[in-house]
């Protein structure tokens, strides 16, 4: 399964959420940001190829859906609401990501 992380600047969260997942059987992690000057900005090849999104927060979720025709259908595009308030790799971030991204890995 392939999953896409998004978040502005493609800097901290979605890295680190790209990271963590990277090396989970069966998932295939890739990150990328909204900002044009993100250093993996979101196209709509990423986002077409991605079996599921993981948004940091609704304002990435509700920019892949307005901007973005070829995507997952709504309910693979789920908001993780983690703010932008931590930098790369910090553990409490990868522990949110862990618990919010796992179990919805785990409903697959």
């Amino acid at each position: 399964m392939r999953i896409l992380f998004v978040c502005t600047a493609n800097k901290l969260r979605s890295p680190t959420a790209e990271d963590v997942f990277r090396d989970y059987p069966g998932i295939e992690a890739i990150s990328a940001g909204t900002s044009a000057e993100a250093p993996r900005p979101l196209t709509k090849e990423l986002v077409a190829s991605a079996d599921m999104i993981f948004a940091m927060e609704n304002h990435h979720r509700e920019r892949i859906r307005k901007k973005f025709k070829q995507r997952p259908p709504d309910n693979r595009i789920i908001t993780l609401h983690i703010p932008d308030e931590y930098e790369r790799g910090d553990p409490e971030l990868i522990a949110l990501l862990e618990d919010k991204v796992t179990v919805r890995l785990l409903e697959e």
